[in-house]
């Protein structure tokens, strides 16, 4: 089978959580890496055994690849996605997948008049305790769904927005604590709960962060047109990083994921549990913070096995 060809734009924290997938890949050659900071893409191409760029529409023109990985600050991905989806290649972006709704629509349109795939990094979908819960909730064991909330408190102090040009602004961030660190836990909630949002009532603020121009603390509803009403917590200014919580009511019982842990209990006193493989952990462990999890990997795998076969992503844009 002839490899698959990519490349990675953006060499900053979260490039490794797809350069080291890559090289399990065993199909797929990593040909390249692409940053504005020459340094830092001189280091990552060392690491991962590949040539760097500074300018990625000169890497994209030089180089014959298949894919793309969009690892950039929030503000540029849909100008980099649209310009790989122009040069007819298959495109993997980080969340946020942009900072406007206009700019995702633009996005969808334009890779799908150039017949190639788009997708956007929601990876915890594919944790132990998310499939856990999903396959429960598909299954009918769980009954309706009669309520949901969801909780996320971390930690982004000064040190966190001074160590960045982009971090805290919010023509490139696209806002604050809901698109940058609430974003995943969200998703996880409307992805289980598999409805079409009716409304959003919520309100949003800085409390903390006085130079910020962008929300530290969120809170609010998200009513579905099944009538599920989900309520939602989030702030960056905890002492640490505390495990996210959701929690799902349901007619036959409660789900709750705790941090990488899900539970199942149902009311009469059955439990379902699963968490992290740690065998898998260690295995793919180079790259891993614990609110990336280990599952960058699986999304990875199934964005090129898709490639190669047709269909559609598990998780499409």
């Amino acid at each position: 089978m002839k490899k698959l060809k990519t490349v990675i734009i953006g060499c900053g924290n979260i490039c490794l959580a797809h350069g080291y997938p890559l090289a399990y890949e065993n199909d797929v050659e990593l040909v390249a890496v692409c940053d504005i900071k020459e340094e830092r893409a001189m280091s990552i191409a060392k690491q991962l055994n590949c040539k760097y760029y500074t300018d990625y529409k000169k890497m994209l023109n030089d180089e014959e690849v298949d894919a793309v990985h969009v690892c950039t600050p929030h503000y540029v991905h849909h100008d980099m996605v649209i310009y790989a989806c122009n040069l007819g290649k298959h495109v993997m972006t980080e969340k946020p997948m942009s900072i406007t709704l206009a700019d995702a629509e633009e996005m969808i349109s334009v890779a799908k008049k150039n017949n190639v795939y788009l997708g956007v990094i929601f990876q915890n979908r594919f944790n132990s305790s998310s499939q856990l819960i999903k396959k429960t909730l598909v299954s009918g064991e769980l009954g309706k769904i009669k309520s949901a909330k969801a909780t996320v408190t971390w930690n982004r102090g000064d040190a966190y927005y001074n160590s960045s040009d982009w971090r805290g602004d919010l023509e490139k961030e696209g806002g604050g604590v809901v698109i940058d660190q609430a974003i995943h836990t969200l998703d996880l909630m409307r992805w289980l709960i598999s409805d079409e949002i009716e409304f959003v009532q919520a309100n949003i603020s800085n409390k903390i962060h006085d130079k910020l121009k962008v929300e530290d603390s969120a809170e609010g509803i998200i009513k579905y047109r099944g009538g599920v009403i989900s309520s939602f917590y989030a702030m960056n200014y905890y002492s640490c990083d505390a495990p996210i919580e959701i929690e799902l009511h349901c007619e036959n019982g409660i789900a709750k994921i705790i941090g990488s842990k899900g539970n199942v209990i149902f009311n009469d006193k059955r439990q379902y549990i699963a968490d992290v493989d740690e065998s898998e952990k260690e295995k793919f462990g180079p790259f891993n913070k614990d609110c990336w999890g280990i599952s960058h990997i699986k999304q990875i795998n199934d964005f090129y096995n898709t490639i190669r076969n047709g269909g559609e992503q598990y998780i499409t844009a």
